[in-house]
């Protein structure tokens, strides 16, 4: 009997492995667990150390570096995809970034500037790769990205982000509408609070943490893995007639007041 999750032939693009402790790794491993072929990226020359580890460990077939603010960075990236594959069977966003000094005020002191930046990388980067693989998943595909619930309540610190993560909930929703006919399905994965290094720009978000793991129903905190056995379901031909969701996988986290 075929494994329920199975990703044997599936070639799946990762974006957003910063080190081997990144939400990005966790659904890398599991992915090449259930036998995708990778393609990884990496931000640049200074990253690249603390990503080829992961890429080597997992075996990603090869890396690109990716800039998305970089004028035809996205492009070169599908590009090459294209001819070294000839086409894609999913990908996972998971790249945020808010300027330091946005990030910490509050939103309603945001700077113009500050907001466009945080909107472009964390949410309008996955409208673009959604365009760019549309044309790479002629007999569908899946696109995942990475949220925080944050989006749907206030939380203490998290500040730009939240409006941010609710602008790429909506589009990851108008993404699943508009390429359903074509058989590619979209969902945002909503983890729990996991110590990337991308959360530590979060101001106390050690606090978060300690707040979380009492929280929650199940009384301990998510980590990368049980991130990575979601997305590596999510992405798989058992969840093909599930598209446009916001997924928790929190311990329960969300079901609480």
């Amino acid at each position: 009997m075929t494994p329920l999750v199975d990703l044997a032939g599936k070639r799946g693009l990762v974006v957003g492995i910063a080190n081997n402790h990144s939400i990005a790794a966790g659904c890398a491993r599991a992915f090449a667990a259930c036998g995708a072929r990778l393609v990884a990226t990496y931000l640049n020359e200074k990253a690249l150390p603390f990503v080829q580890p992961v890429a080597d460990a997992v075996g990603i077939e090869w890396l690109a570096e990716l800039d998305v603010r970089a004028p035809g960075s996205l492009e070169a990236l599908f590009e090459d995809i294209r001819r070294q594959w000839g086409g894609l069977d999913f990908l996972l966003h998971s790249i945020a970034f808010a300027p330091r000094e946005d990030l910490h005020g509050r939103v309603v002191d945001c700077s113009a500037e500050g907001f466009g930046v945080a909107m472009d990388v964390s949410c309008h980067s996955f409208l673009r790769m959604a365009r760019l693989a549309e044309p790479l998943m002629p007999s569908g595909g899946c696109l995942l990205t990475v949220t925080f619930y944050g989006s749907e309540r206030v939380v203490e610190h998290y500040n730009l982000m939240g409006p941010v993560k609710a602008a790429l909930e909506s589009a990851t929703r108008y993404i699943a509408a508009e390429l359903g006919p074509k058989g590619i399905r979209a969902h945002a994965i909503s983890p729990g609070p996991i110590a990337t290094r991308a959360a530590s720009g979060i101001d106390r978000f050690d606090d978060l943490l300690h707040r979380a793991a009492a929280q929650a129903p199940e009384r301990h905190l998510v980590d990368i893995e049980d991130v990575g056995a979601l997305a590596a379901f999510l992405v798989s031909d058992a969840a093909r007639r599930i598209t446009g969701t916001v997924i928790p996988v929190d311990g329960g986290q969300h079901l609480m007041a």
